[in-house]
């Protein structure tokens, strides 16, 4: 799947996770990021994260641990 950057978090926990993500989708709006993510809340953490702040999880391949993320466009 396409995108635009790619960022492996390894194995950082729910909380550190989502404040980097945060920061890394909000300095490229509409843009879709591939994320590696290691930890083992990641699958039911990342989906939730995505539907809470309003950002598109496109894709999750369980078998790569990649999620691709479509950032909002509509950052504050």
């Amino acid at each position: 799947m396409h995108h635009d950057a790619e960022w492996n978090a390894g194995p950082l926990g729910c909380g550190e996770l989502v404040i980097e993500l945060r920061a890394r989708l909000k300095r490229m709006p509409g843009q879709v990021l591939r994320v590696t993510a290691l930890d083992e809340g990641a699958p039911d953490d990342i989906p939730a994260w995505c539907r809470m702040t309003r950002n598109a999880l496109l894709a999750h391949d369980p078998a790569q641990h990649a999620y691709w993320i479509r950032s909002r466009s509509d950052w504050a």
